[in-house]
């Protein structure tokens, strides 16, 4: 893989988990949302990547031939929770049905913080990606001097 290559698979990485980061900041917010605009409940937010071939041409071939596929990661899509929502009971509550029970968000709030550790190591992996390519430019430079 050549230089840009490395740099611009890093580069969608960190693209990515920051989408990552910030739905499941998302999440975190609005745990306990009973309303929202499209009405009901708010609905766990989820990022789906898909790693995708970069080459198109004739370069493709002479990359394959010697190894050097380059992939990028896409953003497949953002996907909602299917799962049914919660009920919780407080008759006092603006939202509660007659029977006095709240609909909540299914969010756990460990599993975001999981989630929320892992998105951030695999940015890390991915700025560490970078720094390494960047110092074997630099190192690839001092040899021609």
């Amino acid at each position: 893989m050549d230089f840009f290559g490395s740099l611009h698979t890093s580069s969608t990485g960190l693209a990515a988990q920051r989408l990552r980061m910030n739905l499941i900041s998302s999440n975190l917010a609005n745990i306990n949302t009973t309303r929202t605009a499209e009405g009901g409940p708010y609905r766990r937010k989820d990022a789906v990547f898909a790693a995708v071939q970069t080459h198109r041409s004739f370069k493709r071939a002479l990359d394959d031939a010697r190894g050097g596929e380059r992939a990028e990661v896409e953003i497949a899509g953002v996907v909602e929770d299917p799962d049914p929502f919660q009920k919780k009971y407080d008759p006092r509550h603006p939202d509660a049905d007659k029977m006095g029970y709240v609909l909540v968000p299914k969010i756990n709030l460990m599993e975001e913080m999981v989630n929320m550790i892992t998105a951030t190591r695999s940015y890390e992996a991915n700025v560490t990606a970078i720094k390494a390519t960047k110092s074997m430019a630099l190192k690839a430079l001092e040899i021609g001097r």
